[in-house]
């Protein structure tokens, strides 16, 4: 009996341990489960953001412990199983998927969403060799992003994430933290407004170039600003990016200087010969730059949450204040200093620096400059960010910034200018060049730094995706899927006008037009009037292509529905062709009067008049490039008449008179409705008009006194509270 009993319990025991097998596996199997879905919670909440309730047919998971990011995506059934690296990896892949079969296209200037019934059978598996994938400059803050509330933030991460970004430039929020740092420090309330530029402003005040230019900063723009970083780094954060913040790189306001007399503190001269004020830059060796630096990050550090990459540029468009004798060793000094202070006030972070400095002054950084500059900071703890080889090739010259970790890229868009242009075969042979390059050095990272944003989008389509397809796909391939993703449906006809667009205008690497004559603006027709246009060797791009191309679309646009991206990109390459005519039809205008022939004159006149109010008209079809969007949103911002007021006038003159007394006024120069006929015409027509005048009277004309009665119709233009 005994023995009958004991095979019993055995036999109990052995239920038992199956059933509790059964729970583990239940309870570890459902603990496995939602520790996946809470591992990707973020990326699934941007694809539902974008596809709605079929987002619960992707499957996704995190894959652990990988050298390097990638991804697979597989249909199964009706379910779609993702695997990534990281949140921003499945981000991405979910998109390749639903951009690949047609589904759906992102872009800034709206989005194409129609999913399938039933998923296709798809299977994809890439990786990138490239760790990081940058985005955004220092002043895009200026050029795009000061009026951007949460929502529009939020839309932009979104789309950061489904292009596989994850070391984007993060920098609103910042004044929160300089304010509590320099009132530390003794400084008032008056004494910051007088450093403090106006929000439109601000990167180049932070960057050291500017004071207080068109300020005061309204305490509720910094306080805004304020909680909407933290939204940023959260849901940053939350995604697997690696936000770079700010740090100190040594620029002090005036008072404090003045409140320091015995500290060794240089004043420079005005930047980029603009009439500025000066600014002010305190010695590495001076013990307060590493308590001035150290606190910042203390104090930003209890604001937004840890951060690992911190953004520091001393000599942004500016001459390090160095003696010639000591030169390197003084550059050494500052770049120790940088590094140091971060690295005591946040151990083990990387310091980044922009690379345009080197490419932007090449009397100065020299190699043994830019080496001395670098010496003593660890190679992995630093990343140059290498981002104009579209104007120069700033790596090469430096040897590869000497085993640092640094990343290539792009500008592409100065100052929010908006051009239709870029190079689509350019970047893939740059990137298929650079990867075999044995001279590369430690490159970590790829991706494109715009000045601003909202436009030329299949740029950033393509840039985006090389870093995984590495080139290996070509032009022309992608071209064809990039449409149908974006159209819904291409022809061969519509492949015709890529075609050309691609061999007319997406055959230029960088738009030397906004420089021409040391003079910025986009177009002849967006720089300040002057006689020597006549004097103007062309645009970029293959102008009658571009006609052959506009003339091919306009014959399928009866092909899609009105509200379909087909017809945005119909108007802006039209925008773009027709103000390319203004630009030879000033030529001639210029030149006719000129000769005295006032009949050629008139003609024209009447001709550049019309066209500029056709296009002006025509861009009623791109809401988001309009005038009266910029500010109105600019104004919306604002809570009181007297702040919005500060916000329309910030607005007007970043795109306008901005850039001082020197060349750069027009450098953020639009193309948008409402700067056609409110702004570039009537400047145009005050000259032109001038010039006939001087003409029928057969006196001298007068230049340099036109132009400045138009300057201070510019003027009259930015101080005016009208949203036009």
């Amino acid at each position: 009996m005994k023995s009958e009993c004991l095979e019993i319990k055995n036999d109990y025991s052995l239920i038992n341990d199956v059933i509790l097998v059964f729970v583990m596996l239940f309870l570890f199997g459902s603990k496995a489960y939602c520790q996946n879905e809470d591992n990707t919670k973020s990326a699934r909440t941007v694809i539902e953001r974008l596809i709605g309730n079929r987002a619960k047919e992707f499957d996704l998971h995190i894959i652990e412990n990988q050298n390097s990011d990638s991804f697979e995506v597989e249909t199964t059934g009706n379910k779609v199983k993702i695997s990534g690296t990281s949140n921003t990896a499945v981000c991405y892949a979910a998109y390749t998927f639903l951009n690949d079969i047609g589904a759906a296209s992102v872009s800034w200037e709206g989005n194409r969403i129609n999913l399938p019934k039933t998923w296709p059978e798809y299977s994809k598996k890439e990786s990138t060799p490239f760790k990081y994938r940058k985005y955004l400059n220092a002043c895009t803050f200026g050029y795009t992003t000061p009026w951007w509330d949460w929502k529009r933030w939020e839309q932009e991460i979104d789309w950061m994430a489904l292009h596989g970004i994850n070391l984007p430039t993060a920098l609103e929020g910042q004044e929160a933290v300089w304010q509590e740092l320099w009132k530390g420090y003794g400084l008032t309330d008056s004494q910051l407004q007088a450093h403090f530029a106006g929000p439109a402003f601000l990167p180049w005040q932070r960057m050291g170039n500017i004071n207080s230019l068109d300020g005061p900063l309204p305490q509720e723009w910094i306080n805004k600003k304020k909680e909407v970083q933290k939204k940023i780094l959260q849901k940053m954060r939350a995604l697997g990016m690696h936000p770079v913040v700010p740090a100190f790189s040594g620029y002090v306001p005036k008072a404090f200087a003045e409140q320091h007399p015995n500290s060794k503190i240089s004043e420079l001269k005005s930047w980029s010969g603009g009439g500025f004020e000066s600014t002010y830059l305190l010695d590495p060796n001076d013990p307060l730059f590493k308590e001035i630096g150290k606190r910042f990050i203390e104090i930003y550090t209890k604001t937004y949450g840890q951060s690992d990459f911190y953004l520091a540029d001393s000599f942004n468009e500016i001459t390090p204040p160095v003696s010639e004798e000591h030169k390197y060793e003084e550059l050494s000094d500052y770049g120790s200093t940088i590094f140091e202070t971060i690295n005591e006030a946040s151990p083990g972070a990387t310091w980044v620096m922009q690379g345009w400095l080197f490419g932007d002054n090449k009397e100065f950084w020299t190699k043994e400059a830019t080496k001395a500059f670098l010496s003593k900071v660890p190679n992995d703890r630093m990343i140059v960010q290498d981002y104009a080889n579209d104007r120069y090739k700033v790596w090469e010259n430096q040897e590869a910034f000497y085993s640092k970790q640094w990343s290539y890229g792009y500008v592409h868009n100065y100052g929010g200018s908006n051009p239709v242009y870029g190079d689509l075969n350019f970047y893939k042979k740059e990137l298929t060049g650079l990867l075999q390059n044995p001279n590369k050095g430690n490159i970590v990272g790829y991706g494109v730094m715009p000045e601003g944003l909202n436009n030329n989008s299949i740029v950033y389509e393509y840039i985006y995706d090389l870093p995984w397809t590495q080139g290996k796909e070509p032009v022309n391939e992608w071209l064809k899927k990039h449409l149908n993703a974006r159209y819904g449906k291409t022809s061969e006809t519509v492949i015709e006008a890529w075609q050309l667009l691609t061999e007319s205008v997406y055959s230029t690497k960088y738009w030397e037009t906004r420089w021409w004559n040391d003079w910025a603006g986009a177009y002849l027709f967006f720089k300040r009037p002057t006689l020597k246009v006549t004097e103007f060797k062309g645009n970029p791009g293959d102008k009658e292509k571009l006609k052959q191309a506009i003339a091919l679309l306009k014959k399928e646009a009866k092909n899609f529905d009105k509200k379909n991206l087909y017809n945005y990109d119909v108007i802006d390459v039209s925008r773009h062709y027709y103000s390319l005519c203004i630009d030879d039809l000033l030529m001639e205008c210029v030149a006719a009067y000129e000769s005295k022939d006032i009949k050629k004159g008139d003609d024209l006149f009447r001709q550049i008049e019309k066209q500029a109010l056709d296009i002006d008209t025509m861009m009623s079809g791109q809401p988001l490039n309009n005038l009266n969007y910029w500010l109105k949103s600019a104004s919306d911002y604002g809570t009181t008449s007297e702040v919005s007021r500060l916000y329309i006038k910030n607005a007007k003159a970043l795109i306008t008179l901005w850039g001082g007394e020197g060349h750069l006024n027009d450098y953020a120069s639009r193309a948008w409705k409402g700067m056609y006929k409110d702004f570039y015409w009537p400047r145009w027509k005050m000259f032109l008009q001038a010039q006939r005048e001087s003409a029928i009277n057969n006196t001298p004309f007068d230049e340099a006194k036109v132009r400045a009665s138009i300057k201070q119709w510019e003027e009259k233009w930015c101080e005016s509270k009208e949203m036009h």
